[in-house]
């Protein structure tokens, strides 16, 4: 068989299996709404998460669906622009979508959970880090499975105030709500709050231009930073990086804390070498630790897509999982139904315990420090992307927000204390 025969029936069985087994059902299908940036900044982010939920659609009718009836994926671009996305979800439910995942920009995740809440629908947020999606503008039809800015620079930061502490940081940030929350979590753990000794520059979002990028990041160089932190994410972080390579911050601590695999590939792993920053999940770590369900996803993934899956596959992947087990341990499709049997609710999937924290509905998980390996060791995987090195790891009730300092938030932000 010819190496493009091969590739072909590859790509080809998934689809052909799904079809037989659609077939064995008499039943009309349930459908999912996948509110996902197609183009724009965050494109290749959105294609992870694509093909993680596809994987699981499959996966779980070739096991006979979910109640007797297949899953079917339905999908919309929000190009991470929030009221495209607020009008997604409506053609979403207007389609008959029974439940609704996504987004790779908290913006969009909010804007979007907000709409399916007034339309009565379960909205999981996919790749949404900024506090505010669980916290200030958090709701009981949002859950967020990926974690949050405070969970990440709570893991980070541990490991930068082993080599950092004291010394001078700079900020160089998107100028939205995941920007924002994720610089201020940043300057709490790493005690950089002075806005005077530790700098910063805003960088628009999501159209800052070359100049702009490079204007932020020779403030940046001048101000003489020991470590630079780079709150940006997709192709803003990858442009970034060039410039900063480019700029020859020589001596310096790049940290990227919010970091996927799609990100370090698109920037390339010699610019990538050395960077520091989190993740909720990365394809090495079932085997590190010894997650057989998440080698079995990675190795399933590969087979499929020839690429390790990212954080973002990953967590779509778990999403529609953790939705069809709610449905069928409720035998309900409906979503208040489904809110009391996820609130509160432990499971292992893809690694260890992860719950569904009923105060706030953020997914409780082990979180991890990670650092980019250098190139050479990158191109020795099969697949050149053996990208991190994981430095730390931290059990979710410690990384996350306690009650009170969520309720603190949200007395601030004049919301009730209690998920409406």
């Amino acid at each position: 068989m010819s190496p493009f025969i091969a590739r072909l029936s590859r790509c080809l069985l998934p689809t052909l299996l799904f079809g037989w087994s659609s077939l064995a059902f008499a039943a009309d299908p349930i459908y999912l709404g996948l509110n996902l940036p197609r183009t724009g900044q965050y494109a290749q982010e959105g294609l992870m998460q694509m093909r993680g939920a596809l994987l699981a659609v499959d996966e779980l009718n070739q096991a006979g669906g979910v109640l007797g009836r297949p899953l079917q994926l339905l999908e919309r671009d929000s190009a991470s622009n929030p009221e495209r996305a607020r009008r997604n979800v409506d053609e979403l439910a207007n389609e008959g979508a029974r439940m609704l995942f996504g987004g790779a920009s908290s913006a969009v995740a909010i804007a979007a959970g907000q709409r399916a809440r007034e339309r009565g629908l379960l909205y999981f947020g996919t790749l949404t880090y900024s506090n505010d999606t669980t916290g200030a503008a958090g709701h009981r039809y949002m859950f967020r499975e990926s974690y949050n800015a405070w969970m990440a620079a709570r893991v980070l930061s541990a490991q930068l105030q082993k080599q950092f502490a004291g010394k001078r940081y700079y900020y160089v940030t998107a100028d939205y709500t995941w920007g924002h929350s994720t610089e201020q979590s940043m300057r709490h753990f790493t005690d950089t709050t002075s806005t005077e000794t530790h700098g910063a520059t805003l960088v628009p979002f999501p159209n800052a231009s070359l100049r702009e990028m490079r204007e932020s990041l020779q403030k940046a160089k001048d101000a003489d930073p020991e470590v630079l932190v780079l709150v940006l994410f997709g192709e803003q972080m990858v442009k970034a990086m060039s410039i900063v390579r480019q700029l020859r911050f020589d001596d310096v601590q790049v940290v990227v804390p919010n970091l996927t695999l799609s990100m370090v590939e698109q920037a390339g792993p010699a610019v990538m070498a050395g960077v520091m920053g989190a993740v909720p999940w990365a394809w090495n770590v079932p085997a590190q630790f010894g997650y057989a369900r998440g080698e079995e996803f990675v190795g399933d993934f590969v087979e499929r897509y020839e690429t390790y899956p990212s954080s973002s596959a990953a967590s779509a992947y778990s999403i529609v999982y953790q939705w069809a087990d709610a449905v069928t341990r409720t035998g309900s499709l409906d979503s208040e139904t489904l809110i009391r049997a996820l609130e509160g609710h432990s499971y292992e999937l893809l690694k260890d315990t992860q719950t569904w924290r009923t105060f706030d509905h953020q997914n409780l998980q082990t979180v991890y420090a990670v650092r980019i390996k250098p190139r050479a060791e990158v191109m020795a995987d099969p697949l050149h992307q053996d990208y991190f090195e994981i430095l730390d790891s931290l059990a979710g009730e410690q990384a996350a927000q306690t009650l009170e300092q969520w309720q603190t938030v949200r007395r601030e932000a004049g919301q009730p204390l209690t998920l409406q």
